[in-house]
C-alpha cells in the first residue's frame, strides 16, 4: 500500500485532488516505478468504497488472527489520542486506499482476512489501514517490491517498516503532506496511508498492541 486526482482539494474520500507540486522525500507510494513528472503534475486517486469489516476466505492463516474490531489494533492511549484528535473511526464517507501499491492492493483484495479502520472524514485531513494476514510467501516478496518503488525500508521489531513522504501544493494553494507506512512480518501486514495527519508512533503502537 498509481492514483491520480483531479479535484480542486486535497481529500480524504471518494473526491480526487489535482497537486501542482510534489517533493517526495524518501520514496514514491506504489505502484511500483511511482508517477513520472509531466508538464502538468497530478495525481489521481479513484477510492472503490471499502467495507470497514473483516472479510472472509477458506485460506488457512496460520499464527495471525485479525482482530475483530478497529479498536483492537491500538494501545488505550493512542486509541485516545485519536478519538481526540481525528474523529471519527470509520466515517462511511472516507473510501482513501491504505496504500496505492498494486502488489499490496491484489493481497487486500484477494479475499485475504482483512480488517480496515480509518479516522476523520471525508476532508484533506485523515489515515487509512488495513491489518491484512498474509503467508509467509506474500509477505517474503513484499519488501523487495516497496524498496524497488522508493520506500525505505528498515528492520522493526519481528518485521519490516517501509516508509515514504511527500510533499506539494494544491490548485488552491494550500501546502499538503502525504505518506505511506507499511509493516510487514510473516504473517501479516499492516497498511497505513495518510494525508496531513500521522500521528507520532501510530505504526509502532499498531505493531506493539497486535504483536507484544
Amino acid at each position: 500500500m498509481t492514483g491520480r486526482i483531479g479535484m480542486p482539494r486535497l481529500a480524504v474520500g471518494a473526491t480526487a485532488l489535482v497537486l501542482i507540486a510534489v517533493v517526495a522525500t524518501g520514496c514514491r507510494p506504489e505502484p511500483a516505478g511511482g508517477p513520472t513528472p509531466s508538464s502538468t503534475p497530478s495525481i489521481t486517486i479513484k477510492q472503490p468504497t471499502p467495507d470497514p469489516s473483516i472479510s472472509q476466505t477458506d485460506k488457512p492463516q496460520a499464527g495471525f488472527e485479525v482482530p475483530a474490531t478497529c479498536e483492537e489494533i491500538y494501545s488505550a492511549a493512542m486509541l485516545a489520542e485519536l478519538q481526540a484528535a481525528n474523529p471519527p473511526l470509520n466515517d462511511p464517507g472516507v473510501t482513501m486506499l491504505s496504500t496505492e501499491n498494486a502488489d499490496l492492493l491484489e493481497i487486500i483484495h484477494s479475499g485475504a482476512p482483512t480488517l480496515r479502520c480509518s479516522w476523520g472524514k471525508p476532508s484533506e485531513f485523515g489515515l487509512a489501514t488495513n491489518v491484512t494476514a498474509v503467508d509467509t510467501e506474500q509477505a517474503a516478496s513484499l519488501v523487495p517490491v516497496l524498496e524497488a518503488a522508493g520506500f525505505g525500508c528498515e528492520a522493526m521489531g519481528d518485521g519490516t517498516v517501509c516508509r515514504i513522504e511527500q510533499r506539494g501544493v494544491t490548485l488552491d494553494d494550500n501546502e499538503y503532506t502525504r505518506g505511506e507506512t507499511h509493516y510487514i512480518a510473516d504473517d501479516a501486514v499492516v497498511t497505513t496511508a495518510w494525508i496531513n495527519f500521522a500521528p507520532e508512533g501510530y505504526t509502532e503502537d499498531v505493531v506493539a498492541t497486535l504483536w507484544g
